[in-house]
C-alpha cells in the first residue's frame, strides 16, 4: 500500500511538472508562463518529495528540508514575478 502511495505521489508531481511546461507554448505574456511554470514546478516537486518520503522514510530530514527550501524559495520567486509583472508599482520612479 505504501509503495502504491509513494509511486501515484511520484507520477501525479510528474504530471504537475509536463502541465506546467504545457503553458510554455500558449500565448500569454512570458511573466504569466514564468509564474504557471513555477507554481506547477513547485507542486509538482513537493508531491514527488512526498513520494519519496513515503518510499524512503530513514532520509525524512533531507526531505523535510527539501520541502521547506522548494516552499520558500520558489514562493519568494512566485512573488517576485508577480511583482515584476505589474505595469508599473508605486515605488517605481
Amino acid at each position: 500500500m505504501i509503495n502504491f502511495l509513494s509511486y501515484g505521489c511520484i507520477v501525479i508531481g510528474i504530471f504537475f511538472w509536463f502541465w506546467g511546461t504545457s503553458h510554455l507554448l500558449s500565448d500569454r505574456s512570458v511573466l504569466f508562463k514564468l509564474h504557471s511554470l513555477s507554481v506547477s514546478d513547485t507542486l509538482g516537486s513537493m508531491i514527488i518529495i512526498i513520494g519519496l518520503l513515503l518510499k524512503i522514510p530513514k532520509q525524512w530530514p533531507f526531505l523535510i528540508l527539501a520541502l521547506i527550501c522548494l516552499a520558500l524559495w520558489n514562493t519568494m520567486l512566485g512573488y517576485v514575478l508577480a511583482y515584476c509583472s505589474t505595469k508599473r508599482s508605486k515605488y517605481d520612479g
